[in-house]
């Protein structure tokens, strides 16, 4: 699978998606870093299945429908790699499941 890992998600969550078979690159990496959540879905869903964010008001923010291109939102009570990292195995499950157009939530506020 073809990922995009938002800009605000640890750069450690590459390493461990590449090391479950996906390719995975940063928006760093695709020079948009800056850009708008409409902007960037739409300049990534060509070339890319799923965006990895925590940014938990995209939901509110974005309409997905008519979009190919799937979110997954990874939610902890921080950014902090050191609580992000707890729901990466569930985040891989989500990957395994999610189908085109479709936002997925994995984490917990707490």
């Amino acid at each position: 699978m073809r990922i995009l890992i938002d800009e605000c998600a640890p750069r450690a969550l590459k390493k461990h998606l590449m090391n479950h078979g996906h390719e995975c690159h940063t928006v760093q990496e695709a020079g948009w870093s800056g850009k708008q959540n409409g902007e960037l879905l739409s300049l990534a869903e060509p070339a890319f299945d799923v965006l990895v964010t925590v940014d938990t008001n995209l939901r509110y923010q974005q309409n997905l429908s008519g979009r190919r291109i799937a979110i997954v939102v990874l939610q902890s009570s921080s950014n902090r790699l050191e609580h992000l990292r707890q729901h990466f195995p569930a985040l891989v499950l989500a990957l395994d499941k999610i189908e085109p157009g479709e936002m997925v939530q994995v984490g917990s506020s707490s």
